[in-house]
């Protein structure tokens, strides 16, 4: 038997495009609730790319590409 999983526990990736409104509908919108996904997302992004045992380029590089990209957008507001 497969086990149930309340639409309010479920990832992003794994709902339904028909089920999308209420799965949005169950998400905490409050200044603590923002706070804590971007806490979370952080936590994740931290866990895989930067404190890993065998450390390599790939969290570095990102954060380096995402300041290049944002540097640009600020040089570049006219465009």
């Amino acid at each position: 038997l497969p086990a149930v999983v309340l639409l309010k526990d479920t990832k992003l990736m794994d709902v339904k495009l028909g089920q999308l409104g209420s799965w949005l509908a169950m998400r905490d919108f409050t200044p603590g609730g923002i706070l804590g996904a971007v806490r979370r997302g952080y936590d994740r992004y931290y866990n895989k790319y930067i404190n890993v045992r065998k450390g390599g380029l790939g969290g570095i590089s990102m954060v380096l590409a995402g300041y290049i990209v944002l540097s640009y957008m600020w040089s570049y507001s006219h465009i």
